[in-house]
């Protein structure tokens, strides 16, 4: 991609692990270029280990406050990336009356692994590391001065 949209919206089911992952990871590579904000099909509190991992790359999201898709301030969103099944309907729901391209990034539920607080991490690493691999995929970062 040759260019920055001027706003993202990244959705998942709680808006308390995947989603809010994307939108860190997104402001921290394009905050300032780009309007990025997240949602859920349904709330959910900030997972501890999100908050934890994001802290290891340099995020802070600790006060990232869930919200739901009937939260939204703003309802003109160029993509709008879904990163669970649950909430790739609701995103496609939008496009009856939003002009804007879904993108459907299945993305695992590290809460659904079990064991000790190092594996858990693990998971939640992974997940983090392959929504950023995937944001600078198709979100290349410009170079000062391309805008």
């Amino acid at each position: 991609m040759d260019f920055l949209p001027t706003a993202v919206l990244f959705c998942c089911t709680h808006n308390a692990v995947r989603s809010p992952m994307a939108e860190g990871l997104m402001k921290r590579f394009h905050g300032s270029h780009v309007f990025v904000d997240s949602v859920g099909v349904h709330l959910g509190e900030t997972d501890p280990f999100v908050i934890e991992v994001m802290h290891e790359v340099g995020v802070d999201i600790s006060k990232h406050k869930s919200k739901t898709f009937e939260d939204l301030a703003d309802d003109s969103f160029d993509y709008i990336i879904s990163l669970s099944p649950h909430a790739q309907h609701k995103a496609v729901d939008l496009t009856r009356y939003m002009a804007c391209e879904v993108l459907f990034w299945n993305t695992f539920d590290p809460t659904l692994v079990e064991g000790s607080r190092e594996t858990r991490l693990t998971a939640y690493r992974e997940v983090r590391d392959r929504l950023q691999q995937r944001i600078l995929d198709i979100f290349p970062p410009i170079e000062d001065g391309a805008f």
